[in-house]
C-alpha cells in the first residue's frame, strides 16, 4: 500500500471514531507539514469532526498561532513535554475534544536543537493525555514526513479506541 492510500485509510478510522462519539480534533503539526491534516480533511463529513489547526514551524508561530507564553514559545521543540504542551493550546484554543500535535526533524539534516533527522514527538491532548518519541533513523526529508503523519494519525485512532473501550 503506497504511503498516501495507508493514510488515507488511516484518517477514515479516526474520523469514524471521532463521528461516532461525536467529538472535536485540532491539529498542530511542524515537520510532518500539514498531511496529518490534510489526511483528515480528505475523509468526506470533515467538517463534522475536524476544527482546524496549522503548521507551526517557526517559534514566531508559537507564539502567534498557538499563544504559548514565551517560555513555552522559546522551549525545545522537538520534546514530548513541547508536543504536549502545544496539543493542550490548540485544544484549548479551538475548544475540541481532542487535539493532536507532532514535532520533530524531517531532514535531512539535523534540526536547530540538534534532534537528528528522523526524530518526532508526537502528543495527543484530550480525556486523556499521551506523548510518545519516534526515530526513524532516515534522513529521507519526504519518507520521514510521511512516517510522522501516519505514527500521528495511529497514536490519535489507538488513543481513541482505548477512551471507548474497543
Amino acid at each position: 500500500m503506497d504511503l498516501k492510500m495507508e493514510l488515507t485509510v488511516m484518517a477514515a478510522n479516526v474520523a469514524a471514531l471521532l463521528k461516532k462519539r461525536k467529538c472535536k480534533v485540532s491539529v498542530v503539526e511542524s515537520s510532518a507539514g500539514g498531511l496529518i491534516s490534510a489526511s483528515l480533511l480528505s475523509i468526506p463529513g470533515a467538517s463534522n469532526y475536524f476544527v482546524g489547526g496549522g503548521v507551526i514551524y517557526t517559534r514566531d508561530a508559537r507564539r502567534g498561532l498557538l499563544g504559548l507564553p514565551e517560555k513555552a514559545a522559546t522551549m525545545r521543540g522537538s520534546c514530548e513535554e513541547y508536543a504536549l504542551i502545544a496539543a493542550q493550546a490548540m485544544r484549548e484554543r479551538l475548544s475540541t475534544d481532542w487535539a493532536l500535535c507532532e514535532t520533530g526533524a524531517s531532514g535531512p539534516s539535523n534540526n536547530s536543537y540538534g534532534d537528528s533527522a528522523g526524530h518526532c514527538c508526537i502528543a495527543i491532548a484530550g480525556p486523556i493525555e499521551i506523548a510518545i518519541t519516534i526515530e526513524t533513523e532516515s534522513d529521507q526529508r519526504e519518507q520521514n514526513m510521511w512516517h510522522f503523519a501516519s505514527a500521528a494519525l495511529e497514536l490519535l485512532e489507538a488513543t481513541l479506541r482505548e477512551t471507548a473501550g474497543d
